[in-house]
């Protein structure tokens, strides 16, 4: 088939559409076998610009067919200081009650970075483990990040935590999944403070709600405004917005952020 009929396939719907769909996927399982990478885990398959859809797209893109693969779990060995961060940290939830096996469901490796996906019953345990013992002091939080996987169901809305050990010289990336149904993580405020803006921003913009959050509210958008601008399901227009304005009320009814 040649590049033109390749496009026109992709751009169209039916088999020629499905066709280009298992041939992504087929791809991505090749690549991960023959680079020695963890195997992605394909979530969604997006049609058009961004995978929006209504939004009177005239960029020429509606025929765009785009596969959305994840990094699958990855087996030991992890390779480098990963195994030895993942086995301190066994060991102090084991020793602490929480129990590693409750705490984190599973670990991915890819592209040199090492990701704990957490369960959020755990977070705050996780964290401080993670922060306090000796071996592993992972002191710096960079701050919390939102990402909205509307096909992963029960699983839709996660929360990121990029975390620094200055004193090793370590980097590593905590995530934890919440449903729309029940958009609730715990916050992290008590561990790392300066979590505080981070979490208000992903609350502003994705919905997830940090419980324990001192003064959980939005940062960014009005408060009286509908939705949460970075979830995929967000309108991306065609909607006449109107903003209301600020408004500064006298210094006793404040809203208190301490």
């Amino acid at each position: 088939m040649s590049e033109k009929q390749d496009a026109a396939a992709a751009a169209k719907p039916g088999d020629a559409t499905t066709g280009a769909q298992d041939t992504s996927k087929a791809a991505l399982e090749a690549g991960s076998q023959h680079t020695g990478r963890t195997a992605f885990e394909v979530v969604d398959v997006r049609r058009g610009l961004f995978g929006a859809h209504g939004t009177g797209d005239t960029s020429g893109y509606g025929g765009l067919v785009t596969t959305i693969a994840l990094p699958g779990p990855s087996e030991r060995p992890y390779g480098g200081w990963f195994d030895e961060v993942v086995d301190i940290l066994t060991e102090v939830l084991d020793e602490s009650g929480t129990g590693y096996a409750s705490a984190v469901e599973y670990v991915v490796v890819d592209r040199d970075e090492l990701t704990l996906h957490v369960a959020k019953a755990h977070l705050v345990e996780v964290a401080q483990a993670l922060r306090d013992d000796q071996d592993l002091r992972f002191e710096l939080s960079l701050g919390v990040s939102g990402v909205h996987y509307p096909h992963e169901h029960g699983r839709e809305l996660h929360a990121v935590y990029q975390l620094v050990s200055v004193t090793h010289g370590r980097r590593l990336r905590l995530e934890v999944a919440a449903s729309d149904e029940d958009p609730h993580i715990p916050s992290t405020t008590g561990v790392y403070p300066a979590n505080d803006w981070h979490e208000r921003e992903t609350f502003d913009f994705f919905g997830l709600i940090f419980d324990g959050h001192p003064g959980l509210a939005r940062i960014e958008m009005p408060d009286d405004w509908p939705g949460h601008p970075q979830r995929k399901d967000y309108p991306l227009g065609g909607i006449p917005v109107e903003y209301k304005g600020a408004t500064i009320p006298p210094a006793d009814q404040r809203r208190s952020y301490s």
